[in-house]
């Protein structure tokens, strides 16, 4: 009598299908691997505007700032330092929009020259030619003027309107500090670096630029007696 073959294979597990699972790890794995790395922040795509932005208000602050405190060196009068604090402020947004403006439109020449070629080999090559995105020079040109117009107002609306010298470059002083600190902390922030080292550091340069503009406005008016006394 012949055995019973098929009794016999049911009696044994089959093998498992090992190609078959590890091709379904491997594509949850990826899966995985697809939705937390669209769910990470990619920090270099915003270098470019958080640059602008966080630079440019800190130049404002940090300029307008030193500007009103070297006015106040040899001026004890609030209108001269609202006056400058405020020419500061114009001054520099517009010299921040047309570097701003100068350098992308720059950057812009170079990407649009390079395009063309791209297109020019592609249509040798009988493919087509993949069209990038291009930077606005207007745009950053406008982000920079507003960003730094922004920082300098900080110092310019705690401290010009103050009428005791002290009192005014005391106001001038804290909400710069209090300035740098935000400034510096919102970009480590937004670029994923140390938010207490780089607050410190924006901080420390800060205070370092206000006081080299003070010390020497302070010793060219000993120097040359040009200290100017409020009407």
């Amino acid at each position: 009598m012949a055995p019973n073959l098929s009794s016999d294979a049911a009696q044994f597990p089959s093998k498992p299908k090992h190609g078959g699972v590890a091709a379904g790890d491997i594509e949850a794995a990826a899966g995985h691997g697809s939705s937390s790395a669209a769910g990470r922040v990619d920090y270099l795509a915003r270098a470019q505007w958080l640059r602008a932005a966080v630079l440019g208000a800190n130049d404002g602050l940090v300029s307008v700032a030193s500007l009103m405190i070297g006015v106040g060196a040899v001026n004890d009068g609030a209108r001269a330092m609202l006056v400058s604090g405020l020419a500061g402020l114009v001054a520099g947004a517009c010299s921040m929009a047309i570097g701003e403006f100068v350098s992308v439109y720059a950057q812009y020449d170079i990407q649009v020259a390079h395009s063309e070629r791209g297109r020019a080999g592609s249509n040798d090559d009988g493919s087509g030619g993949k069209e990038e995105g291009l930077p606005s020079p207007t745009q950053a040109a406008a982000a920079s003027a507003l960003a730094f117009a922004a920082g300098a107002a900080l110092p310019l609306l705690s401290g010009g309107f103050v009428r005791p010298w002290a009192g005014r470059f005391a106001a001038v002083c804290a909400s710069s500090s209090l300035g740098l600190v935000g400034f510096g902390a919102a970009g480590a922030y937004l670029g994923g670096a140390s938010v207490v080292r780089s607050g410190v550091r924006v901080l420390l340069g800060g205070w370092l630029a206000m006081a080299v503009t003070f010390a020497v406005l302070k010793l060219c008016s000993l120097a040359f007696k040009t200290q100017v006394m409020s009407a």
